[in-house]
């Protein structure tokens, strides 16, 4: 998957699920990789990423 890509399905998914897309993001990562499915665990990690990325820093 393209950076392009990555970002703009990262902000898509952002936009429609909330932070909570992170976590759904992380999963999704975990489960492919026990599927041994490694190249799309990479681009789903890189997906949470670049929603922490968009989030930016927490708040106190």
């Amino acid at each position: 998957m393209l950076h392009v890509q990555i970002h703009d399905y990262a902000r898509k998914l952002l936009e429609a699920r909330g932070t909570e897309a992170i976590a759904e993001a992380a999963q999704k990562a975990i489960g492919l990789e026990k599927e041994g499915l490694t190249e799309e665990a990479r681009n789903w990690r890189q997906i949470a990423e670049a929603m922490k990325q968009m989030r930016g820093p927490h708040q106190s």
